[in-house]
């Protein structure tokens, strides 16, 4: 769980970073609708990705405790 929570913790970090990087403020005509569109899916993909990380390290437990 430990390896999850660091992967998970490297991601929103890298999101963070990269908001900042894309802040369209300094824009003559800013969208900000599609920036926090943007960035509203990324965090979606994150979650996301973290749930099936936990679900994928629960069966290789399963399947490696049924061996034994």
């Amino acid at each position: 769980m430990k390896k999850i929570n660091i992967i998970t913790g490297l991601l929103l970090v890298y999101l963070v970073v990269m908001c900042i990087i894309g802040w369209p403020g300094k824009q003559p005509d800013p969208d900000y609708l599609q920036y926090f569109l943007v960035m509203g899916v990324s965090l979606a993909i994150i979650i996301v990705l973290r749930f099936l990380q936990i679900h994928r390290h629960k069966m290789h437990e399963k399947l490696k405790n049924d061996k034994k």
